[in-house]
């Protein structure tokens, strides 16, 4: 065996929970899920809707890793057209998932009788 062993580079990782908090997925900037968190209760929905969820999560999650992949390249010289050619996403990028998912909240949560 090699007396030099190279060092595997870490996985970069982030977590993105659903609003109620009962789903959380920890995964990799391509959207492999590493860890899932999934409260007793989000069962009941069946798994069609459990499925979608843990899938819009992992999205998230990826384009926050890729930010945190950007940024810790960012941080040791790389420019910026090669971290583009990268197809790592910007915080604007992130921004725009926060922003969407804020407009899909209803109005109000009262119904008409």
């Amino acid at each position: 065996m090699s007396e030099t062993m190279r060092e595997s580079p870490s996985i970069i990782t982030a977590v993105a929970v659903n609003r109620a908090g009962t789903i959380a997925v920890r995964a990799t900037e391509h959207a492999v899920p590493v860890d899932l968190r999934i409260s007793q209760g989000e069962l009941r929905y069946g798994g069609a809707r459990l499925a979608q969820q843990i899938l819009a999560l992992s999205s998230k999650a990826a384009i926050e890793a890729g930010v945190r992949h950007r940024v810790e390249l960012e941080e040791t010289g790389v420019p910026a057209a090669i971290l583009d050619r990268l197809g790592l996403a910007t915080r604007d990028e992130l921004a725009d998932v926060d922003a969407t998912e804020d407009q899909s909240l209803p109005s109000s949560w009262m119904r008409s009788i």
